[in-house]
């Protein structure tokens, strides 16, 4: 890639960032507080977590633009399933920014994880609930809670409750209040489970191993006081509604989630106003995502699947290697659920 002239300078101070920013009540009280908690004399050492995905480009240039006394470092966790345009378009950003986007490697890489804890289907809850399953030998059984409580887990006198795999028995008896939390919630998923038990090992394990435990041992190796990342509440899903804020304190380090409050059309009037290229993945391959290449939690894996063959063949065979076993698997499911909505419609 060719970078042409694509050093920017940064503002002196709050003043000339609210100056040159939109007329957009989101977007300018965005900035106000980010450039408050970045300038905070509460935090010396500040990580900001990069992808080199849509919502990261803007999080990336909120923080470069108010970190006047350059506290932040730059981290990128290379998964081992990464686009070649992400890793081109980091390089960008490192142009642009004059900034250095330190990677990380995976505590586990992600086939280790995939092969010892099994492959991610659905979503990260199905998942971990699925695994929690298969770890006490469920037999996919559609009984009553109180039945498969006793047949699965033990009950404990001095808490007076049962222990083992209780939280997953109840997703799978929706006996959980917020439906996000039951298996209804993918509609017909308890039906195909039942009469298509999955015989290869699913875990959401692999996120963990290549993200989560990695940043989990960064922050506290380094001394790091607050962490920025990225979580917009509008994208839905149990990620972005287990935060009620764009800020929470920690034992360890703050969090901070500069995006949160911002909906699509807030991330189209920055990025115009701002200038903001992301990369080849959402310009010339057309996808809406990226992270680890051919995810099964992908809504649409199918044209993901379609994209990589074209555009990058090797890791095409990488996927399938590792996720194979959970795309066919999905396949099933989403034939399995054509095939209810037909009866459903013809009754």
């Amino acid at each position: 890639m060719i970078f042409n002239q694509l050093k920017i300078d940064k503002y002196k101070d709050m003043n000339e960032l609210i100056q040159k920013c939109p007329t957009h009540s989101i977007i300018r009280e965005n900035l106000i507080r980010a450039y408050e908690k970045i300038n905070s004399p509460l935090y010396d050492h500040i990580v900001c977590a990069v992808s080199g995905g849509s919502d990261s480009d803007i999080q990336i240039d909120i923080v470069w633009k108010c970190d006047i006394n350059n506290k932040v470092d730059y981290v990128w966790f290379d998964t081992g399933l990464e686009y070649q345009a992400t890793k081109d378009h980091l390089k960008y950003l490192e142009e642009k920014y004059n900034i250095e986007i330190k990677t990380y490697k995976p505590v586990k890489p992600i086939p280790t994880a995939c092969r010892e804890y099994g492959q991610p289907f659905i979503s990260k809850n199905v998942s971990e609930m699925i695994s929690r399953l298969q770890r006490h030998n469920f037999q996919w059984e559609d009984e009553p809670l109180d039945v498969l409580l006793k047949r699965y887990c033990k009950w404990n006198e001095e808490k007076q409750d049962w222990y083992g795999c209780k939280n997953a028995l109840m997703w799978w008896c929706n006996a959980n209040e917020s439906i996000q939390f039951c298996i209804k919630y993918n509609k017909y998923l308890k039906e195909f489970m039942v009469k298509n038990p999955p015989e290869f090992l699913i875990s959401s394990k692999c996120c963990k191993y290549a993200k989560k435990d990695v940043l989990y041992r960064l922050v506290n190796e380094e001394g790091y006081d607050l962490n920025i990342f990225g979580v917009r509440k509008s994208e839905g899903g149990i990620r972005s509604t287990s935060y009620k804020t764009c800020f929470n304190e920690g034992d360890v380090c703050d969090s901070y989630r500069p995006l949160f409050w911002y909906v699509n059309d807030d991330k189209l009037t920055y990025e115009k106003h701002y200038g903001i290229t992301h990369s080849r993945c959402y310009m010339e391959y057309g996808l809406k995502r990226t992270g680890c290449a051919g995810c099964p939690f992908g809504r649409d894996f199918e044209y993901e699947l379609e994209v990589i063959e074209k555009y990058e063949p090797k890791l095409f065979k990488a996927v399938i290697n590792i996720f194979g076993y959970s795309y066919v698997y999905t396949r099933a499911y989403k034939k399995f659920c054509e095939e209810m909505k037909a009866k459903e419609m013809a009754r």
